[in-house]
């Protein structure tokens, strides 16, 4: 290389500094043609931010101060008592117990989350698997008769499940034909599970179905041509691809089924106490 070659070549770039904000926002490739640097996401960060976790710190904040003596609101001074009222009480004689009536509420709403979630998950699987295998044009009909719960209003819903489990609906009707009897089922917690479950379940299709239907089933032929058994391929293939999917709707069922209030005031009428009817009250 002669020096003129060498003094054309351009002179190597400065290595940036390795400051907090190239961490977050910097990139170590060149941005493409058409493409926004990631800087731009900046105000949107911080909108998502503060419509998200503002309220919650707000809440938080609250929980500490003190209540007026008269009005509402609180009173700018650190206080534990919403704390101490929730897992203690104070006889006639000012003796302190431990309480555990709000823990039980706690657990009532646990337990019903957790068991909703576990069935939407368990139905919604075979549903979004079957919708992926279909073709084009029936995956978006069969996608349209997922959401169409969501274009009637919830409350409007449960009401229809009202008459369907109240004593003279059709689930009581036939088990009077069966010889079986009428059962009690409005107004109990299967009532109340039940709502959550119909309420909840497009919630976990959707995801399910959005991580399946890119899914590539020649790796199914694939695993059977090297001698892969049908729980094999979906263990180890078919429910590994729908991972993201499965996490979707776990999170978007469990999250929302623990603070329901609608399902269980109106299916469980008022006897399933969750922490949303807690709250109301």
């Amino acid at each position: 290389m002669t020096g003129n070659e060498s003094d054309s070549k351009p002179a190597t770039a400065t290595a940036p500094t390795d400051s907090a904000w190239r961490r977050w926002f910097g990139s170590p490739h060149a941005v493409k043609p058409g493409l926004l640097h990631r800087a731009y996401a900046i105000p949107s960060i911080l909108i998502g931010l503060l419509f998200t976790l503002g309220p919650m710190c707000v809440i938080v904040a609250f929980s500490f101060m003190s209540r007026p003596d008269m009005g509402g609101g609180v009173k700018f001074q650190f206080a534990t008592d919403a704390y101490e009222k929730l897992l203690f009480r104070h006889d006639f004689f000012g003796n302190r117990f431990f309480d555990t009536r709000y823990l039980e509420v706690f657990g009532t709403s646990l337990w019903q989350a957790l068991l909703t979630t576990a069935v939407c998950v368990a139905l919604a699987f075979p549903i979004a698997l079957w919708m992926s295998m279909k073709s084009a044009k029936v995956q978006q009909i069969l996608v349209l008769l997922v959401t169409i719960p969501f274009w009637t209003n919830l409350l409007v819903r449960t009401y229809a499940w009202m008459l369907i489990l109240n004593e003279n609906g059709p689930i009581n009707w036939a088990a009077s034909l069966l010889g079986i009897g009428k059962q009690q089922l409005l107004y109990t917690s299967f009532a109340s599970v039940i709502g959550l479950i119909y309420t909840f379940l497009p919630f976990a299709i959707l995801p399910m179905y959005s991580a399946l239907s890119g899914f590539d089933f020649r790796l199914v032929e694939a695993a059977y041509d090297l001698g892969a058994h049908k729980l094999t391929v979906m263990r180890r293939v078919i429910l590994r691809a729908a991972m993201p999917g499965v996490m979707s709707g776990v999170a978007l069922c469990f999250i929302p089924a623990f603070g329901s209030y609608v399902q269980p005031v109106l299916l469980g009428g008022g006897r399933v106490l969750m922490v949303g009817n807690l709250i109301a009250s």
